[in-house]
């Protein structure tokens, strides 16, 4: 009997560790960083999501309830359906517990409903839309660096109390541009001003003559770009080579990375308003993490994507550690449980539409003169909390919310 009893509780221990064992799939947790490695995003996203999340993987020891942490990644070649292929692969066969970065808002969108139909968590830094957190909200996305929302209310609030109360957009046409244009819109009519008009260009165009042609021809006091990437860029020069800035009307970029600063120069950008969630000269910890980063990516400046990534993949790992498992609704659940904490964010909470809400800065770029030394590039102007920067609850779209 005795003999009986003890091998009977050495198999319940045994069956209890396997079952803890089995918290954790495959016996490892995958993460998958799906971005842009040839288009034209790559130079903000690319390798640099890639070491991002390998920092914040080595950073939180390289385990997780004892089991080794690995990364992917795959080029999405801006495509909505690759992307949805690679994820649907991802999830399927490949054993990934999540995916990171995701940039670009159609490619976002897509990628969403992969990992909401699978239960799988979708960590998004580098796409705006808010119809992420809005109508296509999932319970296993949240949403991290921005949204077109906060920076369009930001910038396009400012600009306009300062004067330029008409306006006419060139807008991205696809639905990260959409959102953008829709939301600086509606500040910019709330804030008193007008939209005269509003152009859309395909994704990738070499060639803005017409577009800015139709802008200088509104007579509008402010041009919005809402774009980004090597569009922005280009549209900033030709609009430079025109003479559209020196005849009086001004340029509003509604989304802007410090890596475009740094591409068309100090003399170009000088007294461009923009709104940030992240900058890394901000105070002594953003340094030290910028520092780190700088050295293990050959010199490159951490935009805000790059720090949304990093926090969201160490948010991730937490809370699969919190939780005890990688299932993926119940790592999203403790997630939002959880605040966010690291070298910039501070007690955060992940709201249940998937919205991080963590601040914004309004921020100006400085002249060449005022600039000390490399990436010196802004003076805050204004600091915004989660609240105020980004969409109220009381007005979302999002089924969770209702």
């Amino acid at each position: 009997m005795r003999t009986t009893r003890i091998g009977l509780t050495v198999a319940a221990m045994l069956m209890a560790s396997s079952a803890v064992q089995a918290q954790v799939s495959d016996d490892a947790v995958k993460i998958g960083v799906l971005t842009d490695h040839s288009g034209g995003f790559a130079y903000l996203v690319g390798k640099y999501s890639v070491e991002a999340t390998q920092m914040a993987v080595d950073d939180f020891g390289g385990k997780v309830l004892g089991k080794p942490i690995s990364v992917i990644t795959a080029d999405h070649q801006n495509k909505a359906d690759i992307a949805s292929a690679l994820s649907r692969k991802w999830f399927e066969t490949e054993g990934v517990d999540t995916i990171t970065d995701v940039a670009g808002s159609a490619v976002a969108l897509a990628t969403q409903e992969i990992a909401r139909s699978r239960g799988k968590v979708l960590l998004i830094s580098g796409a705006a839309t808010t119809e992420l957190t809005g109508k296509a909200c999932s319970a296993t996305t949240s949403q991290w660096s921005y949204d077109t929302y906060a920076f369009a209310k930001g910038t396009a609030s400012q600009v306009t109390k300062q004067g330029g109360d008409s306006w006419y957009f060139l807008t991205s046409d696809y639905a990260f541009g959409h959102s953008l244009q829709r939301d600086a819109s509606h500040f910019v009519t709330e804030t008193g001003g007008k939209v005269l008009g509003s152009v859309r260009f395909p994704f990738g165009s070499p060639d803005f003559s017409s577009f800015l042609l139709q802008a200088q021809a509104s007579k509008a006091k402010v041009i919005g770009l809402a774009m980004s990437g090597a569009d922005l860029l280009s549209a900033i020069k030709q609009a430079r080579e025109f003479g559209i800035v020196q005849s009086g009307q001004s340029l509003a970029s509604l989304v802007v990375y410090i890596n475009d600063i740094e591409g068309v120069g100090l003399n170009i950008a000088e007294g461009l308003t923009l709104t940030t969630s992240f900058y890394w000269d901000a105070n002594d910890e953003t340094r030290a993490w910028a520092k780190r980063f700088m050295e293990r990516s050959g010199g490159f400046i951490p935009n805000l994507i790059t720090a949304g990534t990093y926090a969201s993949v160490l948010h991730y790992l937490k809370a699969v550690e919190a939780a005890g498992t990688d299932e993926g609704k119940a790592v999203a659940a403790k997630m939002k449980e959880l605040p966010v904490n690291d070298f910039y964010n501070k007690n955060v909470q992940i709201r249940q539409d998937g919205r991080v809400m963590h601040k914004t800065f309004l921020m100006k770029v400085k002249s060449p003169a005022q600039s000390k030394y490399r990436g010196d590039f802004y003076q805050q102007l204004a600091e915004m909390s989660g609240e105020q920067s980004f969409k109220p609850l009381a007005g979302s779209e999002c089924p969770l919310v209702k």
